[in-house]
């Protein structure tokens, strides 16, 4: 097992990449770039509770659907929070050279 160390995992942020509910295809919202992702972890914690919440009280609400709905964007928001911080925790694999970056005949 590795040893992490946390002061290099305190620095570490959100790179913003992670877009979340689309109108006509496109991304409404954007995970912001720049967040220490301790703070977007403790975010995305936080709306994962109201989120249970709101599906709690839908449950025994049956006249309306508005705590359902509220639960959906909540879980929405946060699953792209940890989309975002699992991107930056992940290593990226080594870039290869395309074919159009293969050594080029040297110049005479």
């Amino acid at each position: 097992m590795t040893k992490i160390d946390s002061s290099a995992i305190s620095e570490l942020k959100t790179i913003g990449f992670t877009p979340l509910i689309y109108c006509s295809d496109q991304a409404l919202f954007n995970v912001r770039a720049g967040v220490p992702i301790v703070d977007a972890l403790s975010q995305a914690s936080d709306l994962l509770f109201l989120a249970k919440s709101f599906t709690e009280d839908a449950a025994y609400a049956k006249n309306t659907d508005r705590h359902a709905w509220a639960a959906h964007y909540l879980t929405a928001m946060s699953k792209a929070v940890i989309d975002d911080v699992v991107k930056v925790l992940t290593p990226r694999p080594a870039r290869t050279k395309t074919e159009s970056e293969e050594e080029l005949p040297e110049s005479k």
